[in-house]
């Protein structure tokens, strides 16, 4: 069984606040914060809140199927930003893990011919990462159990046809 590193939501409201005071000492401030769904969607509410970033941006990549389970390669999915949105803007591409850093590297190079600037933040990073994360909660080589996805979904029931 894969060894698995535990992220409760208490230690989750910790870490996105630490990384946000982590981003602002570094005196970076993003005009906008690009979220990878589905789970850079809550570190990036939370850094937008803590770091007052209201213009938070939504970019879905599929990779992952299940537990260490991935596509060959990370796929855009629609809606792709509008790249006039990105437009000479400083960037904080967000995501909840960099594992391979395929997701993130994808999202960077979609973003590079367009923006002003653009850094990357994460909860973790694992060693095999092929992007360095600019800012980095925590270092892992772990799968991890994050809080918003460690339950199987929830299924609908079915209307009854009779």
């Amino acid at each position: 069984m894969t060894e698995r590193e535990i992220l409760t939501w208490d230690t989750y409201g910790r870490a996105g606040r630490e990384l946000a005071q982590t981003v602002a000492d570094d005196g970076y401030r993003p005009d906008l914060i690009l979220a990878i769904a589905r789970g850079g969607l809550f570190l990036a509410g939370s850094l937008g809140y803590a770091l007052a970033v209201k213009n938070i941006h939504l970019i879905n990549v599929e990779f992952y199927t299940g537990v260490d389970a991935r596509l060959a390669s990370p796929v855009m999915l629609p809606p792709v930003p509008v790249v006039a949105d990105l437009s000479g803007a400083t960037v904080l591409i967000v995501d909840d893990v960099a594992d391979t850093g395929g997701t993130l590297q994808l999202v960077q190079d979609f973003c590079t011919p367009h923006v002003l600037s653009s850094r990357t933040a994460v909860i973790y990073e694992k060693p095999q990462s092929a992007i360095k994360c600019d800012y980095v909660w925590s270092h892992t080589d772990r799968w991890i159990d994050f809080p918003w996805s460690n339950q199987p979904s929830v299924t609908l029931a079915r209307p009854d046809t009779r």
